[in-house]
């Protein structure tokens, strides 16, 4: 239940933050015609793109996770058995992916905090806020360890999701 939970929460944010992609590379299209077709360059596309880009990046940490996509070195773990395995993921787990979230987690939320203080801005052709995109690190630091939650407990259990 709860890894149902965990999981479906990080498939619809998934989902949702997917779409993000479409806006923008139309705002990355709209800019290149601009200035490559009517020599007319934005002063905004360049800063709102780049914005957009990297809440999408972020967000979608604990989705990747959800359906392994993340990078990983199986090398040593592909020879040996599925106990062993199992072993060595629970190992990776606890020793680097947990301990990485939570750094991930307390820095974004000191990092988001500090910017919301200070109601910090972008320094560029415009001004655009950056506390949303520090917020967004906070709540994807979240829901990635969530997912790890999710995927240690599989392991414990030896489940695999029907989904996946």
């Amino acid at each position: 239940m709860i890894v149902r939970a965990i999981s479906g929460l990080n498939e619809v944010v998934g989902r949702i933050v997917s779409v993000f992609a479409v806006g923008f590379a139309a705002i990355i299209i709209y800019d290149v015609v601009l200035r490559y077709v009517f020599n007319e360059p934005t002063r905004w596309a360049f800063d709102v793109a780049k914005q957009m880009f990297g809440f999408y990046f972020v967000m979608l940490g604990g989705y990747a996770l959800r359906h392994k996509a993340h990078v990983r070195v199986d090398i040593v773990t592909e020879k040996l058995g599925r106990g062993a395995q199992r072993v060595a993921d629970l190992l990776g787990y606890v020793v680097f992916f947990f301990p990485f979230t939570w750094v991930f987690l307390t820095r974004s939320w000191e990092f988001a905090a500090r910017s919301w203080a200070q109601g910090e801005v972008t320094y560029g052709a415009i001004q655009m806020p950056v506390y949303p995109l520090k917020m967004a690190m906070c709540l994807a630091a979240g829901l990635l360890m969530l997912q790890g939650v999710a995927e240690v407990i599989k392991l414990i259990f030896d489940r695999q999701e029907a989904s996946e």
